[in-house]
């Protein structure tokens, strides 16, 4: 299993990168793929996350504290 951070300009993120880069635990991390709020890819029996969909994902997460009011 490969959890050595990608490059820059990696296009695509294994699992372990994905969870790192947004902190959850795998079971969270499979829930998000479940739900639909987190789109995968399949290539063989591996499962990649887009990097466009990963910050997506993030920049839709909901904001905190006040800033989140205005």
């Amino acid at each position: 299993m490969n959890t050595v951070s990608p490059a820059p300009e990696c296009s695509a993120y294994n699992v372990p990168q994905a969870m790192a880069r947004i902190g959850v635990g795998r079971d969270k991390f499979y829930s998000l793929i479940r739900e639909g709020k987190l789109p995968a890819r399949k290539i063989g029996r591996r499962t990649l996350i887009l990097a466009t969909d990963l910050e997506k994902f993030l920049a839709a997460l909901p904001r905190m504290g006040a800033s989140a009011a205005s």
